[in-house]
């Protein structure tokens, strides 16, 4: 077990997906995620931690998923079946109400907005990476949606860039919980250096925050520590 610690000038919370179509009621994947989301509290969780964050002076980036368009995949060579899904379901659809940012988790001046991602990684083809270096981040604090695939994406891209990474388990969600257990408990301790409640990140920030003690630092298990 190891204290979580952050320096506030080279950390940066990193959220994922936050649209209405994910995490509100009638969005187009609402009822896939809702069982899930609802049993982990996962948007309270998440608003938690983006305040928190802001409160203790951590910068906070998006990395989000490219909003549908009529026309976007048409003439592609190539589809992965989740941007078949897309294109089929329309999610996010660009100028709706699915593809908004659901309110509450919405950017605020300051800031910062990277290029939407095509597929899942919240790097690959965007400029995100150069955002985070431009601001002297080396450590993200991860939240959003969805676990296998955006997050665990991501993740996995942000190790490879050098980032150390801290991934908040119960401010994600997943269409079941044999989802949830492969990305968080077997695929992402492989990656991030910790895998943390939201009580957890919220001691480590020394915010009190749905009743959390601030004096308690907050530990986590880490890869080779016998975590599983």
């Amino acid at each position: 077990m190891h204290k979580l610690t952050f320096d506030k000038d080279v950390t940066g919370l990193l959220v994922i997906d936050p649209y209405n179509d994910f995490i509100s009621e009638g969005g187009k994947v609402w009822d896939r995620l809702k069982g899930v989301a609802d049993a982990n509290q996962c948007v309270p969780h998440m608003l938690a931690v983006l305040t928190a964050a802001r409160s203790a002076g951590i910068r906070v980036f998006y990395a989000l998923h490219h909003r549908y368009r009529p026309g976007d995949y048409e003439s592609w060579n190539h589809i992965a079946p989740i941007q078949r899904a897309a294109q089929t379901r329309r999610t996010f659809e660009a100028g709706t109400w699915g593809g908004e940012i659901r309110p509450e988790l919405a950017p605020q001046p300051g800031d910062v907005v990277a290029q939407e991602h095509w597929c899942s990684s919240g790097f690959a083809n965007t400029d995100l990476d150069l955002l985070l270096k431009r601001h002297g981040i080396q450590q993200l604090i991860v939240i959003g949606l969805i676990a296998h695939t955006c997050v665990e994406s991501t993740v996995r891209y942000a190790v490879e860039l050098g980032y150390a990474v801290t991934m908040v388990r119960d401010a994600t969600a997943d269409y079941s919980d044999d989802a949830m257990h492969a990305a968080l408990d077997v695929n992402l301790p492989n990656y991030a250096s910790a895998i943390v409640t939201t009580s957890e990140i919220l001691a480590s920030m020394a915010i009190d925050v749905l009743g959390v003690t601030s004096a308690t630092p907050a530990t986590a298990a880490l890869p080779g520590d016998g975590a599983k």
